[in-house]
């Protein structure tokens, strides 16, 4: 049996798991093309129902879905040729709504989570199955922009070619992060760091949407009337308001850029900062925009803003300085800079999905400038994270003080102990140095059989056993097992 079982071929699972990988792929390719469909009908209803609810259309049902079409890009990040303008000529059209792009985000990041959790042990097939994602939403979204391309909202092939793939691989590589329980760095710096940035980067654009929320209540009568001058009849006004709302977390951005000093563009030649609106310029009628201040040096309101970026980076300072007390103080102002350049990466980034182009000409640039928005944050998070890390990591080793130096090691600067590698010499002295181990002895208890030692005058032969009690120091942890021997058989007894 044996041998019959060692020379039978048995049948491989190799096929199985090919045949079962390669229906995986095809089901994750599938899942990421619905996932695409799925953000697209969901603007189609709400253009469609704009559309049919307006009692003046200016349009078919045909362009409504061409419009949808160009909002669905829009939120990826691709850039929109308007046709339709005063002048006849085609003017660009790239400002992002952030809030429309967290549809989106959303979908592409729930459906590359779930198709990665069952292979969150084998690398090379989880990101297979990422990749058959990615390419089923862009095939889909291949199609949207040749569809566009017959509407009044055309894709930028360009920039549909350049922004739409990084934008579904960056969405779709948080989701499998976020499948494998969103792991940091094994370099401990480098994950302190990290832990550290979130907070802050959650600071800044929060404090930056109350200091717009705050300008927006103090000019509410402009922005009521700028809201009222641009439609008249209620479903207007509804896509007005829908517009507005899809625009807040770009003005929370904005805000933030304001309150860290390079404040954002209102065209070639024009910018809002704490010292106020500089260059002419004639700022196009919308709700949000009513929120600017006025022209001229800004006052105590204005320069009020620069809170954000302080309250961000003392957060981003005492995250690292509470995380840094078993390190040196060069350590801890490393960490702290590490998540400087950190904070002002991601600021830029957010900086520039949350600007882009109004139209040709003046307008070209509208919103912060990635660039200096990101130097900015990375300065503050310099000037104030540093020294504040040094602070909290200082704070936190108050009233310890260093023992006196001993053989094997030395006392660091920062009170911490740090051992050192010992010397023949040294390692022979500590051992000298550690008192012996006296040794007890422990009585084993001996079960002895009925008939043992019976002309033994000390054994007690009721079967109880007798032990010597060890000190009450010496407890211990299990107590050694009995050991029974048997008694010699007695004569007449096999």
């Amino acid at each position: 049996m044996t041998h019959l079982t060692e020379h039978t071929p048995s049948l491989s699972a190799e096929p199985l798991v090919q045949g079962g990988r390669s229906a995986a792929l095809a089901t994750a390719f599938v899942r990421g093309g619905v996932a695409a469909g799925l953000g697209l009908g969901a603007l189609a209803v709400l253009v469609t129902a704009a559309w049919i609810s307006s009692p003046y259309p200016d349009s078919g049902p045909g362009e409504a879905l061409h419009t949808a079409a160009g909002l669905w890009l829009l939120a990826h990040g691709v850039d929109l040729i308007r046709t339709d303008t005063v002048s006849g000529l085609p003017a660009p059209l790239g400002i992002t709504p952030l809030l429309l792009m967290a549809l989106p985000a959303w979908l592409v990041h729930r459906i590359a989570r779930g198709t990665l959790e069952p292979y969150a042990e084998e690398r090379a097939a989880g990101v297979a199955a990422v990749t058959a994602v990615c390419a089923g939403y862009l095939l889909v979204a291949a199609g949207v922009v040749l569809y566009s391309v017959s509407g009044s909202l055309p894709a930028d092939l360009f920039s549909a070619g350049l922004w739409l793939p990084l934008t579904v691989a960056a969405f779709a590589g948080l989701g499998a992060w976020t499948a494998a329980g969103r792991p940091l760095p094994r370099q401990e710096h480098a994950a302190v760091a990290l832990r550290s940035v979130a907070p802050a980067l959650v600071v800044l654009p929060a404090g930056g949407a109350a200091v717009f929320g705050t300008s927006l209540v103090w000019h509410a009568a402009a922005a009521q009337e700028s809201f009222a001058g641009l439609a008249g009849e209620w479903s207007g006004r509804a896509s007005v308001l829908l517009l507005a709302v899809a625009l807040v977390p770009n003005a929370a951005v904005w805000g933030a850029s304001y309150g860290l000093g390079p404040g954002f563009a209102l065209g070639t030649g024009a910018s809002a900062t704490p010292l106020g609106l500089t260059g002419a310029t004639a700022v196009p009628p919308f709700p949000l925009l009513a929120a600017l201040p006025g022209a001229g040096p800004g006052g105590w309101a204005h320069w009020a803003a620069v809170t954000v970026p302080l309250v961000a980076s003392v957060v981003l300072g005492a995250g690292v300085g509470r995380s840094a007390r078993a390190w040196t103080a060069r350590e801890a102002a490393l960490t702290a800079l590490i998540g400087a350049w950190v904070c002002g990466a991601a600021t830029a980034l957010l900086a520039g999905a949350a600007g882009g182009p109004l139209g040709a000409g003046r307008l070209a640039a509208f919103g912060p400038v990635w660039w200096q928005t990101g130097a900015a944050a990375v300065l503050w998070c310099a000037a104030v994270g540093v020294p504040v890390a040094l602070g909290v990591r200082a704070w936190g080793l108050r009233g310890t003080e260093p023992a006196p130096d001993r053989a094997a090691g030395q006392w660091r600067a920062d009170g911490q102990w740090r051992a050192e590698p010992l010397s023949a010499v040294q390692a022979v002295q500590a051992v000298r140095a550690v008192p012996a181990v006296q040794a007890v002895p422990v009585p084993i208890p001996v079960i002895v059989a009925e008939g043992e030692h019976e002309d033994d005058d000390t054994f007690d032969d009721t079967g109880s056993e007798s032990y010597d009690f060890l000190p009450a120091a010496w407890e211990p942890a299990l107590p050694p097992p009995p050991v029974a021997f048997d008694a010699p058989a007695k004569d007449g007894e096999d």
